[in-house]
């Protein structure tokens, strides 16, 4: 961002209490009921993100805590270009990346969970919405849950660099220059991997909905004979 629009963009008011320049500077201070109010606002909609990065419950709920020690410890970093949630987003995709690669070099992550049961326990929607499964019958709400896990799986098939700008946009709702604020990709960069992302996805789950759908009619078939 332009020092101009960040510096215009800081001079706004801040309808969120969280990011009133009083708040950062009681953050600097090293005030604990800051800090406490602060880990409150995000700490789930943070664990939402790192576990989608990561696809590891147990080491997204170490990574999460990490994020906020490490908030914790540069706050005096923070120079207010940008809104405290998106500096806050930027370390812990950061954190993500860093674990991730440390991960694999390890030699894979042997308790990645598997996206579907992922799914179950933490939907797409859990930071911020509500989640595909939301709905009024039970029959379409198992239908629902079946859709939200294919598209779980999807997600993780992607590549890091589209999953980090996708589950920013659709998890944590963030706009595209906020996502290229986190990422310090260009906005025209972002946008082309989230249109990429969605392109995936949806190629995969349709194949998947319809390898379901062959299995079903062929269920009714045979049931038939």
């Amino acid at each position: 961002m332009p020092a101009s629009a960040g510096a215009a963009a800081a001079s706004m008011p801040a309808s969120d209490p969280l990011e009133h320049p009083a708040f950062v500077e009681r953050l600097r201070a090293r005030d604990t009921r800051a800090f406490d109010q602060l880990v409150r606002a995000y700490e789930r909609r943070v664990f939402a993100l790192v576990v989608r990065m990561l696809g590891n419950p147990a080491e997204a709920q170490d990574l999460a805590q990490e994020v906020f020690v490490q908030v914790f410890r540069a706050i005096d970093q923070f120079r207010g270009d940008s809104k405290l949630s998106t500096w806050v987003f930027r370390i812990a995709v950061n954190l993500s990346k860093n674990r991730a690669l440390y991960l694999s070099r390890r030699g894979g992550n042997a308790e990645q969970e598997d996206a579907a049961e992922l799914g179950e326990r933490v939907p797409l929607g859990a930071a911020q919405k509500g989640t595909a499964a939301q709905v009024a019958r039970p029959d379409e709400l198992v239908e629902g849950m079946q859709v939200e896990q294919i598209v779980q799986r999807a997600i993780a098939e992607l590549e890091d660099s589209f999953r980090e700008c996708l589950l920013l946009r659709e998890v944590e709702d963030m706009s595209y220059e906020e996502i290229a604020e986190v990422t310090g990709l260009p906005v025209g960069t972002v946008k082309s991997r989230i249109h990429r992302a969605r392109a995936q996805v949806r190629l995969f789950v349709e194949a998947r909905l319809g390898e379901v759908g062959g299995k079903v009619a062929r269920g009714h078939k045979g049931g038939g004979k």
